[in-house]
């Protein structure tokens, strides 16, 4: 159940879609675009346009550049969003852009400039998940099959997390130490949804995170991916901040 969320009215869902931003999805680690699989729909149904980046995962500049090139590819307005890892290439990748509206954070990273994922979880203890990773000869991370389910998305029913498990993309362990150059949630409005049962990233540093960007934030009970175990809630959160930050502009 989705706590203190911004939930959109009747007379704000039935807005025109040509008043609707497009909305750019950011997967995180040891997943690709398809993550989002149940979020589209749901978005899409509701007359939004929606992209999904596909991101390689082999370096955060990379992953910035290219999900800079999709949002900057968007007619009008844009509401972006990024889990995990995701929320670290959102925070740079959009800071050039004035037609973005709103930033949405999924349980994802919001560094400051300058700031890399590794020096953001030293600051909390280290989540369980930590303790699942391992590595593959060319510095590649997985999450440890036989673990994902129990450390990274508990509350998704077995069947699909040993789908995930199969299907999981690897990162290089180099993004986590590269720092983003710039913060987009300085001068654009964020939300940030924190997952209160997540075992990948300690749900103290997500409120830290929050708190610290001045973010509108609501919880979730959930693990590490509401998008999976909840996705309608997700995607009402996703249209709340969307329809508050048009409202806004």
């Amino acid at each position: 159940m989705l706590i203190r969320a911004e939930v959109a009215t009747s007379k704000e869902v039935t807005q025109s879609s040509n008043s609707k931003p497009a909305i750019v999805l950011v997967h995180g680690t040891f997943a690709d675009a398809t993550s989002w699989q149940h979020i589209i729909p749901l978005l899409e149904q509701d007359g939004y346009t929606v992209t999904a980046v596909q991101n390689t995962l082999t370096s955060l500049p990379e992953d910035i550049a290219t999900t800079k090139r999709v949002i900057d590819a968007q007619k009008g307005a844009v509401v972006v969003v990024g889990h995990s890892y995701g929320g670290s290439v959102i925070t740079s990748a959009a800071a050039t852009n004035p037609q973005v509206k709103a930033l949405v954070y999924i349980a994802g990273f919001a560094p400051e400039a300058g700031e890399k994922i590794s020096e953001l979880n030293g600051r909390y203890a280290a989540p369980p998940l930590s303790t699942a990773i391992v590595p593959d000869t060319a510095g590649f991370l997985f999450i440890d099959r036989a673990k994902l389910h129990e450390f990274f998305a508990q509350d998704v029913s077995l069947a699909e997390a040993r789908v995930m498990a199969a299907t999981q993309k690897p990162v290089a362990s180099i993004a986590f130490n590269q720092a983003v150059d710039r913060a987009a949630w300085k001068t654009i409005p964020s939300w940030y949804l924190v997952t209160q049962e997540d075992r990948a990233i300690n749900p103290e540093l997500e409120r830290f995170m929050a708190k610290r960007i001045g973010a509108k934030t609501s919880e979730i009970k959930s693990s590490h991916v509401p998008f999976v175990s909840h996705p309608k809630e997700v995607a009402k959160f996703i249209e709340a901040a969307a329809t508050a930050a048009m409202k806004a502009s």
